[in-house]
């Protein structure tokens, strides 16, 4: 009679990764530039993901739910990098809120619920806690309640320690992210160093070099009307109508991100494409040469608020 092998077979992982960006951000700006603000630095925030996910990828062999991506907006209302974040795959923006002071409020509370909430539904075995405060504990253990491990991960500290003591014993592994580890996606601010740096180009001096695309001309037939684009003034003065717009629904912090300019994220020009087709009616798709026109106008409104002086396109 065969002997049965009892040798117990391993059981891939299902996890998840949460972040509590205010922590990660915080401290690593801290250790790697010494930055003790936020707006002093900038952070390659889907590259650091990507780094994040393969991290996690080499110490829980599995499948990945998704990462959680905790920060804090004024009145909820998302900045240009939120906005960028959220649409990356198996990423999921959770938002607090930034009150005038500049404090987080809600962005804990929001994690707690979560951690708790896929333990309790059996949607993780494992999860990844990139945090330092000792308000997670409760949710610690009442998801190990529920048998899911709790990999907590921290940023190397200058010097002592940036998590809490109690947090730190609660967890299942504790494991260091190094400052050269991190050092890659952040970077000083640019108005930092704005003293020293020369003054970002103008879209004058970016398409200076640059010959206008023209729309194809269509071949006109008997009774056909030929369809003209839209003029440059216009399409101009709908760019700066949409930066006014956005400074004042999404504050000037936010636009500030955006600079030094003169390229914009995917998202951020395609909403502005979008926002522009409204205010003129139709679309501006099949005329090349308009998108620029358009881009024109809104840096130009741009740079005129946070006074930089910028001219406008010729070609």
């Amino acid at each position: 009679m065969a002997i049965p092998d009892l040798t117990p077979h391993p059981v891939a992982a299902k996890y998840a990764v949460l972040v509590d960006v205010g922590y990660l951000y915080a401290a690593a700006g801290e250790v790697i530039l010494g930055a003790k603000e936020r707006k002093e630095y900038r952070v390659a925030a889907d590259e650091l993901i990507q780094a994040l996910k393969k991290h996690a990828m080499e110490r829980i062999p599995g499948e990945l739910l998704r990462v959680y991506w905790y920060d804090a907006a004024r009145d909820r209302v998302p900045t240009v990098d939120q906005r960028v974040i959220a649409q990356l795959p198996w990423v999921k923006v959770r938002l607090g809120n930034l009150n005038a002071r500049g404090q987080q409020k809600g962005v804990d509370a929001q994690i707690r619920s979560d951690l708790e909430a896929l333990a309790r539904h059996h949607a993780v075995s494992d999860t990844v806690l990139i945090a330092g405060d000792e308000d997670m504990v409760p949710a610690v253990e009442a998801a190990q309640t529920f048998g899911v491990r709790i990999h907590l991960w921290g940023v190397e500290p200058p010097y002592g320690t940036n998590q809490a003591e109690r947090l730190v014993w609660e967890s299942d592994t504790v494991e260091e992210l190094g400052a050269d580890f991190l050092r890659p996606y952040f970077s000083r601010a640019a108005q930092v160093v704005a003293a020293t740096a020369p003054s970002p180009p103008s879209p004058a001096q970016v398409f200076a070099g640059r010959t206008a695309l023209s729309a194809k001309p269509a071949v006109k037939h008997p009774g056909q009307v030929t369809k003209l684009g839209p003029s440059r003034p216009r399409v101009e003065e709908v760019g700066e109508h949409v930066a006014q717009k956005w400074i004042l629904t999404r504050g000037r912090d936010n636009i500030r991100d955006l600079l030094p300019g003169p390229l914009l994220p995917t998202v951020i020009d395609t909403e502005l494409l979008i926002e522009a087709e409204k205010e003129l009616g139709h679309s501006l798709r099949p005329y090349p040469e308009a998108r620029v026109w358009l881009r024109d106008g809104f840096w130009a409104r741009v740079y005129r608020e946070f006074d930089l002086g910028v001219g406008i396109s010729t070609k």
